[in-house]
């Protein structure tokens, strides 16, 4: 069995550590409480023991370890199964690297499942167990301060992108030609984060509207309404990347077509120049070839200024064609 931990508390106090589920289960019989249990990347057969033990829904079980959830909070009786994506930035290769988190509450437990290398629940039940006042609220305690952790980690990946962001609107003025790669992979990378925060104002409204049903107390509520402060803020911001890169990508699109346009304006110049230049060159070798044909009868061949007006004509058509070139602007 993948446990990470497994501990059941009383009053808010680590009262026990079972060596199995079955132990768990007796604890809790014995001396009430509440369970933690955390998994990770559990089997099939081993969540099917744990959904044996504690009576968990058939479809939130295969969820949870098929994983590639979207958030969600489903309600399944009085349990509740809770998929969050915590992210976190990653400095060394400028990217977000999103994690999968599955949360089981009922009445007297609490069941994590992890699909990624993250230490957010294990920082969440020491913090936790350092505030028993807050523990003996039992599962939505745990519920809450999971919620909690994930929307606070996402403020550095927030941080980050717009980090990238900054440096993106740099490239795109240095003529750097790696500068829409990357716009496409923030984008991609911006849109899996919004796609990890979006669903929570509506898994909120979902807890809150249990408050009365469930009895929640006040100093819950307080810390659900706070974590809803937090995600408005990181969704407008998340919405505002979006809205930066789509005007990045325009503004690359226009800045290429501009530089395309100065290289295509600068080779028609450059081709004008060499054209006049042939041009230019053709009409002596023109003149020249005429006569240079080997022919008996040709008029002027036997005159005695033949060759001076061959060549006065060869310098003159040249001149002729480069005056009208020169005042085209093509040279």
């Amino acid at each position: 069995m993948t446990i990470i931990d497994n501990a059941v508390y009383v009053n808010g106090v680590r009262h026990a550590e079972p060596e199995s589920l079955e132990q768990t289960f007796e604890t809790l019989a014995r001396h009430g409480g509440m369970a933690w249990i955390g998994l990770y990347r559990p089997t099939v057969e081993e969540m099917a023991a744990v959904a044996a033990e504690f009576g968990l829904h058939a479809l939130a079980v295969e969820d949870a370890v098929s994983a590639h959830q979207r958030p969600k909070l489903e309600r399944y009786d009085d349990n509740l199964f809770t998929v969050l994506r915590p992210a976190r930035y990653l400095d060394e290769d400028e990217t977000v690297e999103f994690g999968e988190l599955h949360v089981f509450t009922g009445k007297n437990f609490v069941v994590t499942v992890r699909h990624a290398e993250t230490a957010g629940v294990a920082t969440v039940r020491r913090r936790l167990e350092s505030r028993p006042d807050l523990l003996q609220h039992g599962p939505e305690a745990v519920l809450y301060a999971l919620l909690d952790r994930v929307v606070d980690d996402y403020a550095p990946v927030v941080a980050g992108l717009e980090n990238d962001i900054d440096e993106i609107e740099d490239q795109l003025f240095s003529g750097d030609s790696s500068v829409s790669r990357r716009i496409y992979e923030l984008a991609r990378e911006v849109i899996q984060f919004q796609r990890a925060i979006h669903p929570l104002p509506e898994m909120l409204d979902q807890l809150k509207r249990g408050f009365e049903k469930y009895q929640v107390e006040g100093d819950l509520r307080h810390s659900l309404r706070d974590v809803e402060d937090h995600v408005e803020r990181v969704i407008s911001r998340a919405d505002s990347f979006r809205d930066l890169l789509q005007n990045a990508l325009t503004l690359d699109g226009t800045l290429t077509a501009n530089r395309q346009n100065e290289a295509s304006a600068e080779q028609n110049e450059q081709v004008k120049k060499i054209s006049s230049w042939a041009a230019i060159l053709f009409a002596p070798s023109f003149v020249a070839g005429i006569y240079g044909m080997n022919f008996d009868n040709m008029p002027e061949l036997h005159w005695a200024f033949g060759y001076p007006y061959a060549l006065v004509l060869m310098v003159a058509a040249g001149a002729l064609m480069y005056g009208i070139f020169k005042k085209k602007g093509w040279i």
